[in-house]
Formats: structure tokens, sequence, C-alpha cells
């Protein structure tokens, strides 16, 4: 997959409060991808953005499920302490699921404009 595929979507999540740090990206040879990035789990929206985002890209509706799923990832947890060492991972089950699609999926249904804290206080 082309990295220009990635774009709107890796901008539109770097807006989202609480998400900090690099997001990582990356796609297979049979057209499924994954993003990667941190929550700062000590911000004070950090649980509203992992609702929302769970939300929307896990389960919408019964009618209007999107083919991806987003979750925690760690490492062992012997090695580094507490919950602000997990990512967070979406990843499709969707070859014809592109990133762009995504990223208006969400921008449809986050709150609008997505880095605003006062959006996101009011949700």
């Amino acid at each position: 997959m082309d990295e220009r595929a990635f774009g709107t979507l890796l901008k539109y999540l770097a807006k989202i409060p609480a998400i900090t740090g690099t997001i990582g990206h990356g796609a297979n040879d049979d057209g499924l991808w994954w993003i990667k990035f941190e929550i700062d789990i000590n911000h004070e929206l950090a649980w509203s953005a992992i609702q929302e985002l769970a939300h929307v890209l896990n389960y919408l509706s019964v009618n209007e499920r999107l083919p991806t799923t987003f979750y925690p990832v760690s490492p062992p947890p012997y090695l580094n302490g507490g919950p602000e060492f997990l990512s967070w991972v979406i990843e499709n089950t969707d070859p014809d699921m592109k990133p762009g699609t995504v990223q208006k999926w969400l921008e449809g249904r986050l709150p609008n404009p997505v880095d605003s804290v006062e959006e996101w206080r009011s949700n």
C-alpha cells in the first residue's frame, strides 16, 4: 500500500487529544493494514478518546460494522510496569477498506473539530 494512502488518517489521528508521539503504520501484501499509536492515559480526555474510537471502529451498530478493530497491545508487564506502556492498534480486516475511508467514518462521528478539547468535553 502506498504511503500516501495513510496520510489523511494519520494526520486526523494526530489531532485527537491524548494521542501522543509517533504514529506507526504498515500494510501486508494482501492489502490489510494497521496503525499503532500511544494514548497518554493521564490526559483528561484519554478514556473519552478510547471509548469514542472503540465505538466507531469496533461496533458502530449491528448494521454498520466497519471491518476494523481497535485494541490495546502491551509489552510484558513484568518488564515495564503499568498501563501507561500500552500501545493502541487500529487494524483492518478487509483489503477494500482504505485508511482514508476510515478517516471519513471517524470524522463523521467523533467530536468536530477533532482537536477541540471543548468539543470532546461536551460529548
